[in-house]
């Protein structure tokens, strides 16, 4: 009996391909192929590579040998297998052969698994461009895919964009037999701008972070040290805008955690997202001193008529440490699509002639539906990339008296609510991200809160 697994359809461009999940054509059932579906079987897997060490293909094909008894369950590891060894980021194309044992050694009833791998070149690189948070910018890549023969990876990265301009080397390392469990270093440089408070921002850094996943959670550890320097946009910044200036040292320890059960992270009909982020900084050096936490929240639940109700809340709150008051670079914003909808971006709370300076505590949440498009044009092809979209979002930023007790603090951030409600078209563009065309009217506007028109993208 042989059996071919044929090459799946790859998709993903930071840690390698992925397969999607296999298709198996239904056979008629043979009297010999019943037979031998029932009996145990034993394994052997081969493969061929040319750069890759060993220690982490074996670990991936090892389990092969483990557990499986039965034919099915060789086929449905060897799908496992192969999509491993596609994540991995070394491999072009994987093909799978499944046979049966010949030769003088075979094993009664034995099965060869044949892994033919084409791997990547040693260097390769990429172009592309990239739209998102109104704002637009070209990546150049150059990357070197298994570099030591166990998946490691460096990756160098050149982005200019309309508003800021980036550049930045990493060294990526996987531990052998989990993926998951990762060790990067990033030396970088990112020159920001922002126009919503007249600030420039150029930092030079480096971090050094390991990720592993914990239960059904992932977690990442990062330290970061970096060196910030701010500056004015414009001539007309304000007074508060040009204290700020100058250069400043920051040295943090942060952490991550994630918990992701969604279908998908663009537009998903089901699943629940979590995500919880601490950061400390000024305890390893530096002179940035502050406790910052912040966490979002997401559900999502299927309705009748292929409709899907999302739900969302945001939140998040900075106490400064010692007498030093919070950087605005370190600050939280709030407005705009991604946030408020109807409000201009990042244009919500604390502002000094025109330009917003952040707030050091924030809320925001959003109840939105999402239901096909009236009488179903297009339905099972184009049409089904666009949805119709009900929204009611609401929000407020705004710093602490950190001397007062909760209630006080509980009693502000209820205080001058700015909300929004509305309706549009959300087009999704594959898994990469989506485009919104709303009608939206804000209330609760706040003087210095600035609007954008009832139609907004």
């Amino acid at each position: 009996v042989v059996t071919s697994l044929e090459p799946l359809p790859s998709s993903g461009t930071d840690f390698g391909a992925l397969g999607e999940e296999a298709e198996f054509v239904e056979v008629e059932p043979e009297a010999k192929q019943e037979i031998l579906e029932n009996k145990d079987v034993g394994v052997s897997h081969h493969a061929s590579i040319y750069r890759s060490r060993g220690s982490q293909c074996s670990c991936v094909l090892g389990e092969l040998t483990l557990c499986c008894l039965f034919l099915s369950q060789v086929m449905r590891r060897s799908h496992e297998a192969r999509e491993k060894l596609l994540r991995l980021g070394i491999f072009r194309q994987v093909d799978v052969l499944i046979d049966t044992c010949h030769g003088e050694d075979a094993l009664p009833n034995g099965l060869d698994v044949t892994f033919e791998v084409t791997e990547l070149r040693r260097l390769t690189g990429s172009y592309n461009t990239m739209v998102g948070n109104n704002e637009g910018s070209m990546v150049l890549g150059l990357k070197l895919p298994n570099l030591l023969g166990r998946a490691e990876k460096v990756t160098f990265q050149f982005s200019y964009g309309t508003k800021e301009t980036s550049y930045g080397l990493s060294f990526f390392k996987p531990q052998p037999g989990n993926f998951e469990k990762n060790f990067s270093v990033n030396l970088y440089k990112v020159t920001g701008q922002f126009p919503w408070s007249s600030l420039r921002e150029t930092d030079r850094g480096v971090s050094a972070e390991y990720s592993f996943p914990l239960c059904k959670t992932s977690h990442t550890v990062k330290w970061e040290g970096v060196w910030r320097e701010l500056g004015c946009l414009a001539r007309t910044a304000s007074f508060a805008v040009r204290k700020e200036s100058g250069h400043s040292l920051k040295s943090s320890l942060s952490h991550a955690m994630v918990i992701d059960s969604r279908n998908s992270s663009i537009l998903p009909r089901r699943g629940a997202l979590l995500k919880v982020n601490q950061e400390l900084a000024g305890y390893t050096g530096g002179d940035v001193s502050f406790i910052k936490e912040d966490f979002e929240l997401q559900l999502n639940k299927p309705l009748v008529l292929d409709s899907v109700f999302s739900t969302s809340l945001w939140g998040g709150m900075l106490v400064p440490i010692g007498d030093k008051l919070s950087s605005i670079a370190d600050r939280f914003y709030l407005g705009g699509p991604t946030s408020v909808r109807g409000f201009s971006m990042h244009s919500i709370g604390p502002q000094s002639e025109g330009d917003y300076l952040g707030g050091e505590a924030y809320w925001a949440g959003g109840l939105h539906l999402y239901t096909p498009l009236p009488f179903r044009p297009g339905q099972g092809g184009f049409g089904e990339l666009f949805r119709t979209h009900f929204f009611l979002n609401a929000g407020n930023l705004c710093n602490l008296n950190y001397g007062e007790g909760p209630r006080a603090h509980i009693r502000k951030l209820a205080e001058c609510i700015r909300w929004s409600y509305g309706a549009g078209i959300v087009l999704r563009l594959g898994n990469i991200a989506r485009l919104e065309l709303n009608y939206c009217i804000p209330m609760g506007v706040q003087r210095g809160d600035r609007c954008v028109g009832p139609l907004s993208c």
